[in-house]
């Protein structure tokens, strides 16, 4: 399998091979890479994948994606990135809310959020790529994020071996609990540093330092190599397809579908990584009817759906659904190169460094909206539906999962589609964010972020996670605060 960018760079007119892509993260000419060629998946496949447990699912669709990678490799390495000493309670099941609905419980993973589905195996991956490729330097990982990522690139990565990891994420743009996990993130190869603004600067910033060739010429001249464990690499993105087919085989193997019946998906996404990653899944061959593209009051995919138009000039919120407030959705550009191919890609996304904006053409928006409806709600819906899931089903979401039930409930009364089963995307536990959580059940909430967590315990009668409780225990680590104009420099003396 060879992978070229969405902005038409290729390698002797072929591609990489995948241990290139995912060692590189980034395309040179500032593009993503994508697979030449989509691999196909038979009905039989699924039903066969059906019997299998969760690592066997995601090697099978790893190895179809990773064709220079050992088969009994990747075998091995999601056999122990998917552990249940990893993964309390499994990887990805599903919690049936009612006939029509049932959640896809992401975050059970060491970090309690979504993330780890693709942080725990792509350390496996890079590892593998850095073997396969010779590559004698250490891979310099440099992540920006939103909340989740940036704890989960950290655990996953810690003191692994010939790599350094670095993390940026907005200072106010994360929960009480997110800043705690990174601040407190042990291993010696591991750095965190907050920055003045949101996270489309961190990002930003990060994307523009990848593309400097003298900071990569000085990090080469260090013994270094930029790579990255954003969902722009692919190496990150492609575990994500793993679940998408799990979760169809778990309602195929409990009978609650049978084989070749369509289901939709309702998924909160900022990035447009994770439903990108079921996008792929149903070009695959996965029986999808439809993708809702939940978001919460930045509501810039919503518009894009609506009107074929893409403009990051508005105003930024922060929400209680950090991992959402992003006005540059990055993943995007893959869907993009998809419907209208690479030159194309290269010009929407000229215009949109340039303008902040790009409207596609009237076909390409009809091609896009065959699968996805986009919704959003603001922040008292957002409450509003946390106390409704759990005054109805004694069930406890975080805000981002609410979000995705918000568009879930949406799309039901205006298509009244009840005989297609939802999948609503549960991207972290509500222990992440007890403070809201406990304001949206009881009204109020406590200004302690481990006494929010005991409340939450008590008001909903559900365990904490025992990696957000062990917490109160961990030393801070990280405290350093830069400009976003800072992170070039920053990066350069980390790699010193």
């Amino acid at each position: 399998m060879n992978y070229v960018s969405t902005r038409g760079m290729t390698v002797a007119a072929h591609g990489l091979h995948s241990a290139d892509a995912i060692k590189k993260g980034l395309a040179d000419d500032g593009g993503l890479f994508m697979p030449a060629e989509l691999p196909l998946v038979s009905a039989d496949e699924i039903c066969q994948m059906s019997k299998m447990t969760y690592p066997e699912r995601a090697a099978h669709i790893l190895g179809k994606f990773l064709t220079d990678y050992p088969a009994e490799q990747l075998l091995a390495d999601c056999r122990a990135a998917y552990d249940e000493s990893s993964f309390v309670g499994g990887a990805a099941p599903l919690h049936k809310l009612n006939d029509t609905v049932h959640v896809m419980e992401l975050w059970h993973g060491p970090t309690c959020a979504f993330k780890d589905m693709a942080l725990q195996i792509m350390p496996k991956l890079l590892s593998g790529a850095l073997r396969i490729t010779g590559e004698k330097r250490t891979a310099f990982i440099l992540v920006a994020t939103s909340g989740d990522t940036g704890k989960a690139a950290l655990e996953g990565y810690a003191d692994v071996d010939q790599v350094k990891i670095m993390v940026y994420y907005p200072v106010d743009g994360v929960s009480r609990m997110q800043k705690l996990q990174m601040a407190t993130q042990r291993g010696e190869n591991v750095s965190v540093c907050a920055i003045k603004g949101n996270f489309d600067d961190a990002q930003t910033g990060v994307k523009q330092i990848f593309s400097d060739s003298n900071a990569a010429d000085a990090l080469d001249a260090n013994g270094y190599f930029f790579s990255s464990a954003n969902s722009i690499n692919w190496g990150r993105l492609v575990p994500q397809i793993a679940y998408y087919f799990s979760a169809y085989c778990d309602l195929l193997a409990s009978g609650e579908i049978k084989a070749g019946e369509a289901v939709n998906f309702s998924v909160p996404t900022g990035n447009f990584g994770n439903i990108f990653a079921g996008y792929l899944a149903k070009e695959m061959g996965l029986p999808v009817k439809r993708f809702l593209c939940a978001s919460n009051k930045n509501n810039i995919l919503t518009d894009f759906l609506k009107t074929g138009v893409y403009d990051r000039n508005r105003d930024f919120y922060t929400t209680m659904s950090p991992s959402m407030d992003i006005l540059i959705s990055s993943n995007l550009e893959r869907l993009l190169y998809l419907k209208t191919g690479c030159e194309a890609t290269a010009a929407y996304m000229r215009s949109l460094n340039e303008t902040g904006r790009y409207e596609i053409d009237a076909q390409t928006h009809r091609a896009i909206t065959e699968s996805f409806t986009g919704y959003f709600c603001d922040e008292e819906e957002t409450e509003a539906v946390i106390r409704r899931t759990f005054d109805t089903y004694r069930y406890v979401v975080d805000p981002h999962t609410a979000v995705g039930l918000s568009a879930a409930e949406q799309y039901l009364a205006e298509s009244s589609d009840t005989e297609t089963k939802m999948i609503v995307d549960s991207t972290a536990s509500p222990y992440k964010f007890a403070s809201a959580v406990c304001r949206a059940l009881n009204g109020s909430a406590p200004d302690d972020e481990f006494e929010a967590l005991d409340v939450l315990s008590q008001t909903t009668g559900t365990p904490i996670p025992g990696p957000l409780a062990a917490l109160r225990e961990k030393e801070v680590r990280f405290t350093e605060v830069i400009a976003a104009s800072e992170m070039l420099s920053r990066t350069l003396n980390e790699a010193k």
